[in-house]
C-alpha cells in the first residue's frame, strides 16, 4: 500500500482464523490502519493478495458486509434517538439481524435502552459502537482502539464483552496500544513496524518471549558484594542502599535453582531477603523492542 512515493506497507503475510482474537499492533504510521482498512474495504491495496471470508474486499457486495461489523476509533450516532431505537435502526441495513434486545444484553446496555444516545457517557457510547457493529451478527469483527479514553473500570467491562464474543464463535481482528488489553484478549499477535510485520505469536511467545531469561530481584539488609552471591545469580547487579543494605538483580535462565541457591545462601549467613520478585519481560518490554529496532 503506497501513498505517492512512501510505501505505508510493504508486503505483508498474516493470516486471521475463524472464531480467533487476532490482535495487531503497531506504532503510529507504521502501515497498521492501512492494512486493515483493505481489509474492511475501504481502502483499494496497490497490489497483492487479500480474502477476507473468503473474498476479495475490493470486488465484494452487500451480502459480504452483512458478514462483517466494524467498530472505528470515533463515531457519531443519531442523539435524538433512543439507544433501542438506534439499534433497531441499524438492524434494518441486515438481511438476517440479531434481536435489538439479544444486543442490548450482550453489551451491557439493556437498563440505558430507553436512554437518547445524546446523553450516554463515553462508555456507554463505546459499548453503543459495538452493539451497532453486532446488530448484524457478524462473522467477522474489527475493533479499532475500542478502549480509547475508558477510565480502567470502563475498560475492564468492555473486555468482558469482547472476550464474550468470542464464545459466540465471532473473529475479531482487534487494534491496540494498550498491551495489557492485547495480552487479555488475544490468541494470537502481530506487529507491524515500518510496513512490514516484525513478529508474530501469541501473547507468551511474542518475539521469543518464552525464551527470555528470567529477572531475579530482591534486597539484603546487609552489605554484600556481587562476588559474595550464589554462582546461580553470576552477573548480578548490585546497588547499596542508604540504610546500608543492597538491591540486587539478576538474569537466570532457571529460576527456580536460583531461588533454591539463594534461600540457602542466605539461611547460610543469616541473612533476610525481602522484596523477592521474579519476573519476565512484560508484553510491552518485548512490543518495545521489536519496534525499536525498526528504522
Amino acid at each position: 500500500m503506497s501513498y505517492g512515493a512512501v510505501e505505508a506497507v510493504k508486503g505483508i503475510d498474516l493470516e486471521v482464523v475463524p472464531g480467533e482474537v487476532f490482535a495487531f499492533l503497531g506504532p503510529n504510521g507504521a502501515g497498521k490502519t492501512s492494512t486493515v482498512e483493505v481489509l474492511e474495504g475501504f481502502r483499494r491495496r496497490r497490489s497483492g493478495h487479500v480474502r477476507v471470508l473468503g473474498e476479495d474486499p475490493d470486488d465484494a457486495g452487500a451480502d459480504w458486509r452483512s458478514r462483517i461489523g466494524v467498530v472505528l476509533q470515533e463515531s457519531a450516532v443519531e442523539p435524538e434517538l433512543t439507544v433501542s431505537e438506534c439499534v433497531a435502526l441499524y438492524a434494518g441495513y441486515y438481511p438476517h439481524p440479531r434481536s435489538v434486545t439479544e444486543t442490548l444484553d450482550l453489551v451491557g446496555l439493556a437498563e440505558q435502552s430507553g436512554a437518547f444516545c445524546g446523553r450516554l457517557s463515553g462508555g456507554q457510547r463505546r459499548r453503543l459502537d459495538v452493539a451497532l457493529a453486532l446488530v448484524g451478527g457478524p462473522e467477522l469483527l474489527f475493533l479499532d482502539e475500542p478502549t480509547t479514553g475508558f477510565d480502567p473500570t470502563a475498560r475492564r467491562a468492555a473486555w468482558d464483552v469482547i472476550a464474550g464474543l468470542r464464545q459466540l464463535g465471532t473473529t475479531i481482528l482487534l487494534t491496540t496500544h494498550y498491551m495489557d488489553e492485547a495480552e487479555f484478549l488475544a490468541d494470537r499477535i502481530a506487529v507491524i513496524a515500518a510496513g512490514r510485520i516484525v513478529a508474530e505469536g501469541t501473547p507468551a511467545t511474542l518475539g521469543g518471549r518464552d525464551r527470555d531469561r528470567s529477572r531475579v530481584r530482591f534486597t539484603v539488609g546487609a552489605p554484600v558484594a556481587a562476588s559474595e552471591l550464589p554462582s546461580d545469580l553470576s552477573g548480578a547487579t548490585v546497588r547499596v542502599r542508604g540504610t546500608g543494605g543492597v538491591d540486587v538483580e539478576a538474569l537466570v535462565d532457571a529460576p527456580l535453582p536460583a531461588l533454591a541457591a539463594l534461600a540457602a545462601w542466605a539461611a547460610g549467613r543469616s541473612l533476610e531477603v525481602g522484596d523477592l520478585e521474579v519476573s519476565k519481560p512484560t508484553l510491552e518490554d518485548v512490543y518495545l523492542r521489536l519496534t525499536a529496532a525498526q528504522p
